[in-house]
């Protein structure tokens, strides 16, 4: 396996020198391209400000993150929210659907972002929405689709641009338990079927122990266990 991601003494700090709250401490760590990675423990300890920060979502305090070995930090906003959007796929616990478009419509936002044409990204979208069991749901908006079909569609979304990396912040934790392992089934698939790495946070330990390596995250730190 090949490296994917690295990190080097990556911090994150809040506040200023009155109050200041230090969530990450220096964090190094390497994921590998197409490994299963789940990052577990309690609430607050910055499971969600450490995946942030992978998807160049926020900056660090210090430190940086590499893809392929390149850093992610040295560029400026709009090339990193071009990288985000061809490199990295997110999938959240609420879905973040726009609520005046379709499943369809919604999908093909982020390649029609990225430059493609509406045609071929619709073209893509209905293949992924169908591969995940929504052709009959194509043309529905979010408010029309169960809580399952709604983070189905989620993921779809997450897809569109065949990402290196999918990051999901508590995918299953606003579902019931037989529909997160639904969810859960469908990303470990394109796990399996397009070698697509993942990094999932999640409270859920027995979901967890189905990933190929657990993480846990203690005082702004990760232990591998």
């Amino acid at each position: 396996m090949t490296e994917l991601i690295r990190t080097e003494g990556l911090k994150k700090t809040y506040g200023d020198s009155m109050k200041k709250v230090e969530v990450l401490k220096g964090i190094g760590l390497t994921i590998n391209r197409g490994e299963t990675v789940a990052i577990v423990g309690a609430s607050g300890v910055g499971k969600s400000t450490f995946l942030n920060l992978l998807g160049g979502l926020d900056r660090p305090t210090s430190g940086e993150v590499y893809y392929d070995g390149k850093p992610v930090f040295k560029h400026d906003d709009r090339k990193l929210a071009a990288f985000r959007n061809s490199t990295i796929g997110f999938v959240f616990q609420f879905h973040h659907l726009l609520p005046e478009f379709t499943a369809l419509e919604n999908v093909v936002l982020p390649a029609l972002i990225g430059g493609a044409g509406f045609d071929e990204a619709s073209k893509r979208a209905g293949a992924l929405l169908t591969e995940v069991g929504l052709k009959d749901r194509l043309n529905h908006k979010p408010g029309e689709l169960s809580g399952g079909e709604q983070q189905r569609t989620a993921i779809v979304r997450a897809l569109m641009r065949s990402p290196s990396v999918i990051l999901a912040d508590e995918p299953t934790g606003n579902l019931d338990s037989r529909t997160g392992e639904e969810v859960f089934d469908i990303l470990l698939e394109q796990n399996r079927s397009r070698g697509m790495t993942m990094i999932i946070v999640t409270h859920n330990e027995r979901l967890a122990a189905r990933l190929t390596r657990r993480l846990r995250m203690v005082d702004g730190d990760i232990i591998e266990e």
